[in-house]
């Protein structure tokens, strides 16, 4: 048969072109599978760079985040801006000075004493700083002298509630002069009161923190010379602790009773200490308001019955007086009546 070549031309583009789709498939099938291989190869080349690193694969990231977090946390602590609170001490014939340093979290301090002495005044002074009476001996504290003053300071980097107390620095020579700084938590308002209520009613008692915000806040009640945990989980019916403000703290009473009248104690937790407060609960029942008033009527009814009883016998004893007056009268009147009659009988006989 043949082929005119019209025909053997139409029949060689469609060979030329089924041989350029399987070139075109060929290519395709090869591109992806090197860009597989590709992938899985860096792949592999990021797992080994991070666990060479030291990272934990069996939880991405979670070790990572511990350590930036611990090292941001020590950074932080670290970077504390430094307070510095100072005494000025007026020569040797001044009295003890005193400071309150109040802190509720870590802090880095500088305790800053200064004593003026007069310009022609070259002694020599001696000069220490003492914790809670025991000397203290570190590298934080300086001594410097200028002409008319004699300084130290003590830097201290407070981290926790021991290292809380008195501070005092001391300057001595033929004197001795000293300043105190007493560093504690902040105390709560009303540190001592006292609530009065009634048996059957409910009492709220109430303690505030004003100015700084506790971690936490615990409430006691005197069980004789012991103190026990107020605990509302196990007594809901009881006790309600309210703590809807973090610097407030609340206890409701319910249903009072006269086993309820005691002491209650509110303890603010911070991160440097505790301080508590104190709320006497008095208990009354009510007959007590009319105890005054019982009292007062019994006092009237009793000076009635003695004026009453003393009536009585003013009474009789002036009866008893009239009757023995009346009775003299009659016994008179009959010895007169007697004496008339012998009269009488006697001048008859004359007669």
């Amino acid at each position: 048969m043949r082929v005119s070549g019209s025909g053997a031309g139409s029949v060689r583009l469609q060979l030329l072109l089924s041989l350029a789709a399987l070139w075109l498939s060929d290519a395709n099938e090869a591109g992806t599978a090197m860009t597989t291989r590709d992938i899985n190869q860096q792949t592999r080349e990021s797992i080994s760079d991070y666990t060479e690193k030291g990272h934990d694969l069996s939880t991405p990231g979670s070790h990572l985040t511990t350590q930036d977090f611990n090292q941001q946390t020590e950074e932080t602590v670290s970077n504390l801006t430094l307070a510095v609170y100072s005494i000025s001490i007026d020569g040797f014939s001044s009295a003890p000075e005193e400071k309150n340093v109040i802190l509720y979290s870590p802090a880095n301090i500088a305790l800053s004493c200064d004593l003026t002495r007069p310009s022609t005044d070259s002694g020599t002074v001696e000069v220490m700083w003492k914790k809670d009476n025991e000397t203290v001996k570190s590298s934080n504290v300086t001594v410097n002298e200028t002409k008319n003053v004699w300084s130290t300071q003590y830097t201290l980097k407070i981290r926790d509630k021991n290292q809380m107390g008195n501070y005092t620095c001391v300057f001595k020579r033929d004197q001795e002069v000293k300043a105190t700084f007493h560093l504690h938590v902040p105390q709560i308002e009303g540190k001592e009161h006292h609530v009065v209520s009634y048996v059957g009613d409910s009492v709220t008692l109430v303690c505030k923190s004003i100015k700084y915000v506790p971690i936490n806040w615990i409430w006691y009640m005197s069980n004789g010379s012991d103190k026990v945990a107020v605990n509302d989980s196990l007594m809901p019916d009881k006790y309600i602790i309210d703590e809807k403000y973090a610097n407030i703290t609340k206890l409701k009473i319910l249903k009072i009773s006269e086993k309820d009248d005691r002491s209650y104690w509110c303890q603010a937790v911070f991160k440097l200490g505790e301080s508590k407060g104190k709320v006497s609960l008095k208990v009354l029942t009510y007959m007590t308001p009319l105890k005054p008033f019982l009292a007062i009527a019994a006092e009237v009814i009793i000076l009635v019955a003695i004026i009453f009883l003393y009536e009585m016998y003013s009474k009789k004893k002036q009866k008893h007086a009239e009757d023995e007056k009346e009775f003299e009268q009659i016994e008179q009147l009959k010895s007169e009546d007697s004496n008339g009659v012998e009269n009488s009988t006697t001048r008859h006989r004359k007669v």
